[in-house]
């Protein structure tokens, strides 16, 4: 497999179809909403949420229970189930509107994983076409009731006039639900008021309503638990309030409570009237039954509000005009939020299996589809049935994910924020996947009684226990390092990005670094990719997937077969399980419906069916691993085609860049040598000349430390000599002078001027030795002169700093040796020479003895200077002619003084120098020049 992170990928832009391209069609179906799309008001997007509540299967929910458990016992399950509907929707409200995601993206970044989340799309899909379904039968049963439609046709009919209200999005909903909300609540509450008024007694009737239940109207916990059960498949209406609770604006200091009320009645708050319309279904049915409707159809909201609405008018043709009109109404209600939310979750589950997206409109019709199939297959009838099973994962999938936004990440378990990117998750994460799927099959267990009546009966309750205590097990256990595979750059980016493949421009929440593009990618773009295969991630590969496997089994798989057959056998394994278990379970359905729920069918016929329906199985089964094997083949196969088409791409890409820039990058070189070349001239002339200034400021202060001294001397010596003239003068006036102070005055003045004379001239000697060694420093002219007296002088204007350390220097060699050079040079050679020696040869207060020697060799000078102290390392030793290289940055040294050395020696002098150095020994300069 080509290493996708040595390789880049050639980019190549994508461009969507209209339907995906039109944001307003799309509704960002597969990404977080972004600020500028969510414009709306907190009330209009709360209202929105809200207009989904008007389907009827709640009341049929209500009805199905009060009639198979009694008013106690379904009264009690559809309290309970509501508080923890409630209580569980609540974190999930406020993570979807703060971050602006759907559930499923919600489900990602909450312990899930980018392809665990998959499962949990699925399950939300499910419910969207099961309610769908339902709720179309009810619409259904109203037309067949007012037109005498055949079913059949009604179900189709129901189905399709849905997908043009759904096209545009929430757009179009949020103006349908806007227009309809009032005139559907009034209808709503109208038979209820109607009811209490004319026949108070009513409310007791339904009480004392028993229905079928075995424990009457009194309470029984296992038949509690088994309407809870039911009840409890309302969980997963919190993802249709979270689609649209993520088109929320921002919360803002000054409308804090109005956001947080948003969020609770668009969210969790849903349930309250949830809660209502199921009791309110409970009461229709126990009324319909006493106005003589069987059970078997009193559980029917078309029913129910029949009855009901025979208290609003006593003319019964207006009574089923207002009742079918109030049933399509909900349900064109309801039914253009089930189809929305089916088709973005359909969207981000076949995205991220199939790395292709053709719109949000495509799975709109696609969820329609298989909710027509439900309806045919005559899912009303087994209602509870359905939702008993179908509670149970959608309850364990809420409980994991609600787990991991109270405890997870407030215990730092988890991290604090949503992260749903592909470039940033792993493919599953064991806390969600691993939580639901223990949990799923330990409840599913216990609701088909493996366990005993009571398990069955609170098999929901197991499924939430189990998932809230299971995710933060395993997030301990795992240390959730399974959460992120990588860092997020774009964290605290402010601004909007370009996306590389779609080259559009979106807020960071919604883009990604991408090291195999080696640019910015939209989520979309790298959820859709299906070229790098994950090289931003430290993901296992095929064939480390066989790890668990022993190593004598791998060894097997791999050396005696094939090196990637372990890796085939557990794709194999993954389509054809997936595929045998949808097949299995639409058979045990369709075995569920004509065998098991009709108990007037013989027993020669069920046999019959049940033979014919293991043939068709066995044939499926066949097919179904026949087409998993080439499936798995097949895409194996477009992998690696895949893989060389980049490789080749990625080469031709290279080799056009390198023949179009080769031209431009070799004019770029001389350019920057050019200009390399005259930046070092330019610092080469700057340094000398801060060299050259700063020795004459060495040589100012010599000056005035040697002069001093015999200037000194001198001006002592006259004072003494004015002093002793004045005092002659006076004795010589007043006659008293004798001879002998005549002989001492002489004496003491012949001394005087000799000793002034003397140190006059000395300090003549010293001014002109100066300012000849002045001259050279700042002259560039080349003279002849005696290298040994010259030398001599230079370190006599060196003798300040010299006489403030207890080193001995010493010049050696011809005192006649006459060169023709740059005596200026020299001077800053060797004053850079004794200065390195002072700053890095000695520690404070050692005595050292530096030395210059003088060698004339043919027509060369030797120049060797040497110090006996702690030498240079030898890892440093090559390092001591480059610029700026100093071992006492802040103490003296800059890093200039050697190199300058170097220069002086091999360009201005034409000479060569090196170095010798032993630690604790010493260093030595050897310099070797032409005389002339």
């Amino acid at each position: 497999m080509i290493n996708n992170l040595s390789l880049k990928i050639l980019q190549s832009r994508r461009d969507y179809n209209t339907w995906v391209a039109t944001e307003t069609l799309e509704d960002y179906a597969l990404r977080f909403a972004p600020k500028s799309f969510r414009k709306w008001s907190a009330w209009l997007v709360a209202n929105t949420a809200t207009g989904g509540l008007s389907f009827l299967a709640l009341e049929a929910i209500g009805g199905s229970l009060a009639i198979n458990y009694g008013f106690a016992n379904s009264f009690w399950a559809i309290i309970a189930v509501g508080v923890i509907i409630f209580l569980t929707g609540l974190p999930i409200a406020y993570y979807a509107a703060k971050y602006s995601v759907d559930m499923d993206l919600l489900t990602r970044g909450a312990g899930f994983g980018y392809i665990g989340s998959t499962i949990t799309s699925l399950i939300y899909a499910s419910f969207t076409f099961i309610f769908f379904a339902l709720e179309a039968v009810v619409m259904a049963q109203a037309l067949e009731l007012y037109f005498h439609l055949p079913l059949a046709i009604g179900y189709v009919l129901c189905s399709l006039v849905i997908i043009p209200l759904v096209f545009f999005g929430v757009t179009l909903i949020n103006q349908l639900h806007l227009w309809t909300q009032p005139l559907w609540f009034t209808l709503l509450i109208l038979p209820y008021v109607c009811i209490l008024y004319k026949e108070p007694d009513a409310l007791e009737n339904w009480m004392h309503f028993a229905g079928q239940s075995s424990s009457g109207a009194a309470f029984d916990p296992l038949l509690f638990g088994t309407a809870a059960t039911v009840s409890f498949s309302l969980i997963v209406q919190i993802g249709e309030q979270v689609d649209y609770l993520r088109f929320l604006p921002d919360k803002q200091e000054n409308d804090r409570g109005q956001w947080w009320l948003a969020v609770v009645l668009a969210g969790p708050g849903w349930i309250f009237l949830g809660c209502a319309k199921q009791l309110g279904g409970a009461f229709l049915a126990s009324l319909a039954i006493e106005h003589g409707v069987s059970l078997a159809k009193a559980n029917q909201p078309t029913q129910m509000y029949l009855v009901g609405f025979e208290y609003v008018s006593s003319k019964p043709e207006v009574v089923l005009a207002v009742t079918i009109f109030f049933v399509i109404l909900s349900q064109v209600k309801i039914n253009v939020t089930n189809a929305y939310a089916g088709s973005l979750a359909w969207s981000n589950f076949f995205s991220r299996l199939t790395h292709s997206h053709p719109g949000r409109v495509v799975w709109l019709v696609f969820n329609v589809a298989i909710a027509l199939l439900l309806m045919e297959l005559g899912v009303f009838s087994t209602l509870e049935a359905v939702l008993g099973l179908y509670s149970n994962v959608a309850i364990a999938w809420v409980g994991a994910l609600v787990a991991d936004l109270v405890i997870n990440k407030p215990l730092g378990l988890s991290p604090s924020y949503i992260e749903f990117k592909r470039a940033y998750l792993y493919n599953f994460n064991p806390v969600g996947c691993g939580s639901v799927l223990i949990a799923s099959l330990v409840s599913m267990a216990a609701f088909v009684g493996i366990f005993g009546p009571v398990p069955k009966a609170f098999a929901s309750f197991i499924a939430l226990g189990l998932a809230l205590v299971l995710a933060p097990a395993i997030a301990v256990l795992t240390k959730g390092k399974y959460y992120l595979a990588r860092e997020d750059p774009y964290s605290n980016c402010t601004y909007t990005i370009n996306c590389c493949i779609c080259e559009q421009a979106y807020e960071p929440q919604d883009m990604a670094f991408c090291p195999v593009y080696d640019d910015s990618i939209c989520s979309l773009c790298c959820s859709l990719d299906t070229r790098c295969h994950d090289g931003c991630k430290t993901c296992p590969t095929r064939d480390q997937n066989l790890d668990p496997v022993s190593p004598i089994v791998r060894r097997f798989l791999q050396d005696k077969l094939s090196p990637h057959l372990g890796g085939r056998l557990l794709s194999y394994l993954a389509v054809s399980l997936a595929l045998s278990a949808l097949v299995g379970a639409i058979l045990g359905f369709i075995y569920y419906q004509q065998v098991i729920s009709e108990p007037d069918i013989s027993a020669l016929t069920a046999q019959r069916l049940t033979e014919t329906l293991i043939e068709v199985s066995a044939v499926f089964f066949v097919l179904i691993g026949i087409g998993s094997w080439w499936l798995v083949l097949t895409q194996e196969s477009r992998q690696l085609s895949q893989e060389e088409l980049d490789k080749q791409n990625l080469q031709l890409q290279q080799e056009v860049e390198e023949r179009q820039l080769a031209e431009v990058q070799l004019q770029e070189k001389a350019q920057q040598l050019e200009q390399t070349l005259y930046n070092l001239q330019q610092a080469e002339a700057q340094l000398i000349q801060t060299e050259k200034m700063a020795a004459l400021g060495g040589l100012v202060a010599g000056i005035a430390h040697e002069v001093n001294t015999p200037i000194g001397i001198g001006v002592t010596a006259a004072s003494l000599l004015v002093e002793k003239t004045t005092a002659f003068s006076e004795c010589f006036q007043s006659g008293t002078m004798k001879r002998s102070e005549l002989k001492k005055f002489l004496d003491i003045a012949q001394q005087s001027s000799q000793m002034t004379l003397a140190n006059l001239n000395r300090a003549a000697q010293l001014i002109q030795s100066f300012k000849q060694v002045a001259v050279d420093q700042s002259s560039e002219l080349k003279r002849v002169f005696n290298l040994k007296a010259y030398l001599e002088e230079v370190l006599l204007q060196l003798s300040p700093v010299l006489q403030t350390t207890p080193h001995i220097i010493t010049v050696q060699g011809d005192a006649h040796l006459m060169l023709n050079s740059y005596p200026g040079a020299f001077s800053q050679i060797v004053t850079n020479l004794v200065m390195n020696s002072l700053i890095h040869a000695y520690p404070p207060d050692q005595l050292g003895h530096l030395t210059v020697t003088l060698k004339h060799i043919e027509a060369h000078v030797v120049f060797e200077y040497a110090d006996d102290g702690q030498g240079i390392p030898p890892e440093n030793l090559g390092k001591i002619f480059e610029p700026f290289f100093t071992t006492k940055r802040g103490q003296g040294g800059s890093g200039l003084g050697l190199h300058i050395v170097y220069n002086l020696v091999t360009q201005k002098l034409g000479g060569t120098i090196r170095c010798e150095s032993q630690p604790s020994i010493g260093t030595r300069f050897c310099i070797r020049l032409p005389t002339s």
